[in-house]
């Protein structure tokens, strides 16, 4: 598509979840305008993809749509089920048609070399696609979890990046404070993955990416709160070329 347009197109997964607002309690599709944000301002123009059961079974259609693919965070985890796990019971509510939908647009678009970029939970379910397993409670396993804040509020860290990596060309440094809230992470790395970042001090994986893709990144992250990040700009300089 890339050819019709200036302008990239980039898709941009969302949840469903049941939403108030006023006086109507309904079930809402949606993702934190922070992502439509950050991919307006970076020259592309957003479109939201919510699960659909049909394109899951076949997800060309949907990504022939688009430029690009930004699979993003939300509330929700990844089912550990897809991992041979139960729930944690600090596992979040699971969607499986998000999953589902995920799954097959993520694998799609990396057979078609379409850049894909996954964002917190996205770089998750990149990694649980590509048959990794995640740490369900990173509380459980750290001494200290500097990866969240209180309710509502990004915790900031520091991040290396490892140098020549995709994740370190596309933000332009080798090392960076990002803003994350997040509770599991990398635990065992999906076929054809490779972890190329990491948090300072307890070493939690912080960005994955496919050497056999052009572009094809996860991290931790989330960039899209981050007005200096530059992250989100590769992604669409990325589907424009």
């Amino acid at each position: 598509m890339g050819a019709r347009s200036t302008t990239p197109t980039v898709g941009i997964t969302v949840s469903v979840e049941t939403v108030t607002s006023g006086a109507w309690t309904e079930r809402t599709a949606g993702v934190p305008f922070s992502y439509v944000r950050a991919v307006q301002k970076a020259g592309g123009r957003a479109v939201l993809l919510v699960p659909d059961a049909s394109d899951a079974a076949e997800p060309h259609g949907a990504l022939d749509l688009v430029d690009a693919l930004l699979v993003s965070g939300a509330a929700g985890d990844v089912d550990p089920a897809r991992y041979g796990e139960r729930c944690h019971p600090q596992t979040r509510p699971v969607e499986a048609p998000r999953d589902d939908y995920e799954t097959a647009l993520v694998r799609a678009a990396g057979d078609r070399g379409l850049p894909v970029l996954g964002i917190c939970r996205g770089m998750h379910l990149i990694n649980v696609a590509n048959g990794g397993t995640l740490e369900q409670h990173l509380a459980d396993v750290l001494d200290a979890d500097v990866h969240r804040g209180p309710p509502g509020t990004f915790a900031d860290h520091q991040v290396r990046l490892q140098p020549g990596s995709l994740a370190a060309r596309a933000v332009g440094a080798e090392g960076l404070t990002v803003k994350s809230y997040h509770h599991q992470g990398v635990r065992e790395l999906g076929e054809g993955l490779r972890a190329t970042g990491w948090a300072d001090g307890d070493e939690i994986v912080e960005a994955i990416e496919s050497p056999e893709h052009q572009f094809l990144l996860g991290v931790q992250w989330h960039p899209e709160e981050d007005e200096a990040s530059r992250l989100i700009a590769a992604l669409i300089e990325e589907a424009r070329q």
